[in-house]
């Protein structure tokens, strides 16, 4: 049997289609079908059907759909502007979940369902936060109007998880951080500014706090390496600046805060088979 005629087979099966099926839907015979799949090639014009038909690339036709989907989606996303490219690698994000699943048939009745609020969101879209947890890993992902943001971790094969965290104290430490509102209120802050350099001063009018204050919060958030200080020159000599330019540490710990603090958002997908611990 030649490669086409495997993967022919293997897709037409998963998609639960018989020969006689498979051929109507682009235009053959079962006679033609059964042959590609003993070992026959398709006509190069059928190529195209066939591959719309078992809904992959030509490239999987010929054994190649690992490489393929790899290599298709990070073209697909440098060839779109910015905004679209960040809104389309949502949408493939957003599939991993009912795909890990292992079960075509869910994908499909999932996309069917939700398929219209990965296009647009309006107002008053509730949120739509989905959740799988399995033994291999687990990954989150929230809709809400034009916010959504998504997470995927692969569990290590033998070691704990805890094993690549710092110690539990250093763990309290990041938490009592953000505890602290006037820290909080200084990065919140902080976001609403360009990347580009800000001063004390210009901080504390910002947030309304004491200059004392700002700066105590921006000598805790240098020690954490949250922010970077700067000098900038002037007619009056150096001033003191601070940048927060690549730091992308705090937004996703405040995003899942934010789920928490909101209560029970029950997500509207879930699932839970994990018998192994988290730790």
């Amino acid at each position: 049997m030649s490669v086409i005629g495997e993967q022919i087979k293997k897709y037409r099966v998963q998609k639960k289609y018989t020969q006689e099926k498979l051929g109507g839907m682009i235009g053959v015979t079962t006679q033609a079908v059964s042959k590609w799949e003993r070992g026959g090639t398709p006509d190069a014009e059928v190529l195209p059907r066939l591959a719309d038909a078992l809904g992959v690339s030509i490239d999987a036709l010929f054994g190649r759909e690992e490489q393929d989907v790899q290599l298709l989606l990070s073209k697909k996303l440098s060839t779109l502007p910015s905004e679209e490219a960040f809104r389309q690698a949502f949408n493939y994000c957003w599939s991993f979940i009912p795909g890990l699943t292992g079960d075509e048939s869910f994908s499909e009745s999932f996309y069917e369902a939700f398929s219209g609020h990965l296009v647009q969101q309006t107002d008053q879209s509730p949120d739509f936060i989905a959740k799988l947890l399995r033994d291999d890993g687990l990954t989150m992902a929230r809709m809400s109007n034009d916010f959504r943001y998504f997470f995927l971790m692969m569990r290590p094969r033998e070691d704990s998880i805890l094993s690549y965290f710092e110690s539990e104290e250093a763990i309290r430490q990041v938490f009592a951080l953000l505890a602290d509102k006037k820290i909080l209120k200084t990065l919140y802050y902080l976001y609403t500014v360009s990347n580009i350099p800000v001063t004390t001063q210009l901080i504390s009018q910002g947030t309304g706090m004491e200059l004392d204050e700002v700066e105590r919060c921006m000598k805790t958030l240098c020690d954490k390496k949250i922010v970077h200080p700067m000098k900038i020159a002037s007619v009056d000599g150096e001033i003191n600046s601070y940048i927060i330019r690549f730091e992308a540490n705090v937004m996703p710990l405040l995003c899942y805060a934010d789920e928490i603090a909101k209560g029970c958002q029950y997500p509207f997908f879930g699932l839970c088979d994990r018998e192994k611990p988290l730790f």
